[in-house]
């Protein structure tokens, strides 16, 4: 998706969560910087209830961001170890990455 915005980005974020709460699923948002920040507030957030899935968007899962992107995975695996992990590939489609997340569809 071409010219995103962090806003428009924030946009369809806010949409999918409303799609995701609207089919039944119970979501919480942690945004993570690129900064040294981002692990600690990934750990924070996993410490404070256990989750059935974590997704990881698609701005965290590009070549200049592979170490960070290992870094989280890994941090997902040890602090959330029953959770199943799915990936969406726009702002746009984080629903249906939670749904074929949980209905292998």
């Amino acid at each position: 998706m071409l010219g995103l915005t962090p806003a428009l980005v924030r946009t369809y974020l806010d949409s999918q969560v409303q799609r995701i709460r609207a089919l039944g699923y119970d979501v919480d948002n942690c945004f993570v910087d690129s900064a040294a920040t981002a692990e600690a507030v990934l750990k924070d957030t996993l410490s404070k209830r256990e989750y059935d899935c974590v997704m990881i968007g698609a701005g965290l899962r590009t070549s200049d961001r592979l170490i960070l992107f290992e870094k989280l995975i890994n941090i997902v695996h040890l602090h959330a170890p029953s959770a199943r992990i799915c990936f969406n590939t726009t702002p746009a489609d984080s629903a249906e990455a939670v749904h074929r997340c949980f209905n292998g569809a």
